[in-house]
């Protein structure tokens, strides 16, 4: 059976145990594939779904085209909701968030094996939905970043929580500077589980499909681990240089001290490691206010379960919609694009302290996500 809509599609494919894998594929290739509201209403309602019926025994999630797994949200749309009615509620943005964080924790909670195929550029909303699989795929063309920075936000969708699980201080010079990373780099960071060729998706898919899969979730997660290590196997030639591992200690140097102290040091680093000179410009370039708001957002939830960790980031996400760096950035870089933001404070610094823990202030009676 298929189900299709505009811009996700919908499969159960029949598998040799009798029971189906359940297909998702995100389908606006002219944008990256980034996410709307209605991809993510229908994603949403389909995963829960899948969940509570026994003859779904797996998840696959990929996208259309070959230049992106998914870019993020969509931003453009989200812009035009925080700029119908400045300084209050965003009605468009913050159900999209909302939804979205909903999308993410039904799918880290889905319990059954969940494969996502990150081929391509993986950002924004697009890793969030990633880092959510249980088995995450990587391949010879994987770009991912969480590049919030540079548009006045933060990494959201669960970045608070999976960039505070990364190796040393990895998690927070990732989420100041937006620095993009490759297939190698995931792995290294505890990101993805398996580096595959992207020539052999359709095997895997096939692979998965000719499966006897059983009533076991337990069972089931082994049997994926094995199919899917003849496939690694296979590609392992194919790996890419990383590029985290190898500037570790220059990213630790630059990770310590106060907020202050770790911000100038990234926006001062010289290094010969061009990867690292443009991730200390990006955050120079960025918003003072959110790099702010990142490292404190890092700190508030180190210790939160995951459940706790997206309520917290709807909070966030919320406030700064409602204010202005979240449109100066937008604006700027796709609007406008003359890239050249004015954004609210000149430096980290002239952020107060005040101000920035009212960003942590919720802003309802009761909160969207307390059913989590």
């Amino acid at each position: 059976m298929s189900i299709t809509t505009q811009d996700v599609l919908f499969e159960e494919r029949s598998t040799a145990s009798g029971q189906k894998l359940g297909i998702i594929t995100l389908n606006i290739e002219k944008t990256l594939n980034s996410l709307n509201l209605d991809m993510v209403e229908a994603m949403l309602a389909t995963v829960k779904d899948w969940r509570e019926r026994s003859d779904i025994a797996c998840l696959f999630i990929t996208a259309a085209g070959e230049k992106a797994f998914c870019a993020g949200g969509d931003v453009q749309a989200l812009y035009r909701s925080a700029t119908e009615q400045p300084g209050g509620p965003c009605d468009y943005a913050e159900r999209f968030f909302e939804l979205e964080y909903r999308l993410d924790y039904a799918l880290q909670q889905f319990g059954k094996p969940v494969v996502v195929w990150g081929h391509g550029i993986v950002m924004g909303g697009g890793l969030g939905i990633f880092a959510a699989g249980s088995y995450r795929v990587v391949t010879e063309k994987s770009r991912l970043a969480m590049p919030e920075i540079t548009i006045g936000l933060y990494p959201d969708v669960g970045g608070s929580y999976f960039l505070n699980r990364m190796p040393g201080s990895n998690g927070r010079f990732l989420a100041l500077t937006g620095a993009s990373f490759n297939a190698t780099d995931a792995l290294y960071l505890g990101l993805a589980e398996g580096f595959i060729e992207h020539r052999l998706r359709d095997d895997v898919l096939a692979a998965m499909s000719e499966e006897l899969w059983s009533t076991s979730v337990g069972d089931n997660h082994e049997r994926l681990m094995e199919l899917m290590r003849k496939f690694v196997q296979a590609s392992a030639d194919a790996r890419p240089a990383g590029q985290v591992e190898a500037a570790s200690a220059e990213i630790e140097r630059a990770c310590q001290g106060g907020d202050l102290d770790i911000i100038e040091h990234i926006c001062a680093l010289q290094s010969d490691n061009p990867w690292l000179q443009k991730a200390s410009a990006t955050l120079a370039a960025g918003s003072p206010l959110s790099a702010r708001l990142i490292l404190e957002q890092l700190r508030r939830t180190q210790r939160l379960p995951l459940r706790e960790v997206f309520s917290a980031e709807l909070t966030l996400s919320t406030n700064i919609v409602r204010g202005s760096d979240f449109a100066e950035g937008v604006r700027a870089l796709l609007i406008d694009k003359d890239k050249n933001p004015q954004w609210r404070h000149n430096s980290a610094a002239a952020v107060g302290e005040d101000e920035v823990g009212a960003y942590f202030e919720s802003p309802w009676p009761e909160h969207p996500l307390r059913d989590l």
